[in-house]
């Protein structure tokens, strides 16, 4: 990792690679199969404390990856949170450490199903088990003994990173101290599953997702892929941030209407799609969204037991116009926080730009990080 430049970014960074678990010694996940070896790709910012008290985690979403913040050599485009880490910033790098890693079943340099399966030398493909939230935070624990980190400060994360966050609180509260959730859910609704079925459903009836064998093929599934992410996309986004970016727009003034690209929103959607092909797998976005549909601990015998007996404290923030993770899945976390009497705050932060608000910069979203972020690094 590089000084960080005048601009508040952490600057060049480099994404490493762990071997955290072998062929030898592989990993037992929680359906009680095994993946080995296991590599996770991962960056810091920040300098860590001579005691390993100032270490933040952070959880990515579901198309996320390790670099959260700077750039790359050769690639100016800024980690997909770089508006919040860095010196000044409200994860700031002058006072924190901060890990990002890529989740296990990722495509960006952690072992997933587009992985070599050391068994056949081909992509796992759909032979790759299935994962739960569990084995991500089991991956994210692994990660931490490997840096010699025995303890956090706080685990943060968004959406999916929210979920791995509350997984990780709930069955390990001892790694941490302080939890911020955002805008994330305990327990998917019936329409948030219904919206990953018709994604995954897009990827999967592509001729050329060829039964998850398109790597062996030399195929890819482009348009199921990017259909998936066009969809996604729109229930990132609220109603009013839409209407404001392209209303009713033409894409070109003028030409006959037909059935292709003809209003500015359909542009918008198809680049997305486009450029989501670069740097996504199909497998991934199939495995990672699973996890999502099954995750719900509070069903779980007595979940919280483990977090009462050491607790820690809890950030829970949602945005008022996110109808993907509405402000309700909030709440539902929230009841069962305080009932168990646990130390938490929670906000309803408004915001016009829907689900994808933690991804930007908004003033009251960032000081409210801030103002907690702060006060977790006075008492630490």
């Amino acid at each position: 990792m590089s000084d960080d430049d005048s601009d508040g970014s952490v600057g060049l960074v480099e994404t490493q690679t762990a071997r955290l678990f072998s062929a030898e010694k592989p990993l037992a996940l929680a359906s009680g199969a095994t993946v080995g070896p296991v590599d996770v790709a991962y960056e810091t910012y920040g300098t860590l404390a001579p005691d390993r008290s100032n270490v933040i985690y952070i959880c990515h979403a579901l198309t996320g990856d390790a670099h959260a913040a700077g750039w790359h050599e050769g690639d100016r485009r800024p980690g997909w949170w770089d508006n919040l880490i860095g010196p000044g910033r409200p994860l700031d790098t002058d006072r924190f450490f901060i890990v990002s890693s890529n989740i296990l079943g990722g495509c960006r340099g952690t072992t997933g199903p587009g992985s070599t399966n050391p068994a056949t030398g081909e992509a796992y493909g759909m032979e790759f088990p299935l994962l739960d939230m569990a084995d991500f935070v089991t991956v994210h624990r692994a990660l931490l003994a490997h840096l010699g980190i025995p303890h956090l400060l706080i685990a943060l994360g968004g959406s999916l990173g929210g979920m791995q966050v509350l997984e990780w609180s709930l069955t390990y509260p001892h790694d941490m101290s302080h939890a911020v959730i955002i805008a994330a859910s305990s327990r998917l609704t019936a329409q948030n599953i219904a919206f990953s079925a018709v994604a995954r459903r897009a990827i999967t009836d592509d001729p050329n997702f060829a039964g998850g064998r398109y790597a062996a093929e030399g195929t890819n599934p482009d348009v199921g892929l990017s259909i998936a992410r066009m969809m996604a996309h729109i229930t990132y986004m609220s109603e009013d941030a839409l209407t404001a970016k392209f209303g009713r727009n033409a894409q070109i003034e003028g030409a006959d209407p037909g059935f292709g690209i003809d209003f500015a929103v359909e542009s918008y959607l198809d680049h997305q799609g486009q450029v989501f092909l670069e740097r996504f797998d199909a497998l991934s976005y199939l495995y990672l969204s699973r996890v999502m549909d099954y995750f719900d601990p509070f069903s779980r015998p007595d979940p919280l037991a483990r977090v009462v007996a050491d607790p820690v404290r809890y950030l829970l923030l949602s945005f008022d116009t996110d109808w993907r993770f509405s402000t309700a899945h909030t709440l539902r976390i929230l009841a069962h926080v305080e009932r168990a009497g646990l130390p938490v705050t929670f906000r309803e932060l408004r915001s016009p730009y829907g689900h994808d608000s933690f991804l930007l910069v908004d003033p009251a979203y960032h000081a409210t990080l801030r103002a907690f972020v702060d006060r977790a690094g006075e008492v630490r």
